[in-house]
């Protein structure tokens, strides 16, 4: 399939290689604890669909992490997370680091994202270009791929979010967003595993596509801030029980998110 750009990556495309910006997307979903260890990656065609690149770019990506050891390749089977201390080859985004997010309550992140994120989505709104609104458009058929499969639906999920955040015109409320976004992803995993959930999910994602086709920041901010309200309530009820049910403690979070746009 042909290359598309990079979102929200591709203003540092001239200081990375296509391989080398995948790369960090993987370590990235590996440090915020959408993928962790022993887990299983997507096919490098299902990862290609997901990222928006081309097989031979998610290709390179996989042989570097194989060489770094942070991902095991064997004939015949899927690649596997071989490590979790994962660090990023060249940039970070973010106000703070994820390590440092957690340490927050439920209540205050959920807070600060009905407050933040809305207005950084509503920003989004009138400043989404038609390719980023293509790349909405693929990750949402992404996502109808992923019903029965949490990782993959998170990996696209955060693909999804993070197009929208750098479409705003204020980078630093963005990274603070990204930062927002990465709390509790362990949680998110657990949730995610729950019958109908990735299909709620998937139509507020439906939803907020059709606002911001509109160009309307009020609608987008509304669709938001109701997807904001599932995530919190289904990150509670994972709080209280998900993670003692599921025999678990929550993943350590590594200080890494990758670049974003603007």
């Amino acid at each position: 399939m042909p290359s598309l750009p990079l979102s929200p990556l591709h203003e540092t495309i001239h200081k990375q290689t296509a391989k080398e910006m995948i790369r960090d997307k993987i370590v990235s979903m590996i440090a915020s604890g959408i993928l962790q260890l022993g887990d299983e990656l997507p096919s490098e065609r299902e990862l290609s669909t997901m990222l928006a690149v081309s097989r031979e770019t998610v290709r390179g990506a996989i042989q570097l992490l194989a060489g770094e050891g942070v991902v095991q390749v064997s004939q015949g089977a899927r690649t596997r997370v071989a490590r979790a201390d994962v660090t990023i080859s060249t940039q970070r985004i973010g106000v703070t680091n994820p390590t440092s997010i957690n340490g927050y309550s439920l209540e205050a992140v959920h807070a600060a994202r009905l407050l933040v994120e809305t207005a950084v989505a509503a920003d989004a709104a009138r400043n989404l270009d038609a390719d980023d609104i293509r790349r909405l458009e693929d990750s949402i058929a992404a996502q109808e791929q992923a019903l029965d499969d949490p990782i993959r639906f998170l990996i696209c999920d955060r693909e999804f979010h993070l197009t929208i955040y750098y479409a705003s015109t204020n980078r630093l409320l963005a990274d603070f967003v990204v930062d927002l976004y990465t709390y509790m992803l362990d949680h998110r995993r657990i949730a995610m595993g729950q019958p109908g959930a990735i299909e709620k999910s998937l139509e507020d994602h439906r939803f907020i596509v059709r606002a911001l086709k509109m160009r309307n920041p009020d609608a987008v901010a509304a669709a938001f801030s109701e997807h904001i309200l599932r995530i919190h309530d289904t990150s509670r009820a994972v709080d209280e029980g998900g993670l003692a049910q599921a025999g678990r403690k929550p993943a350590e979070a590594v200080p890494f998110v990758p670049a974003g746009r603007k």
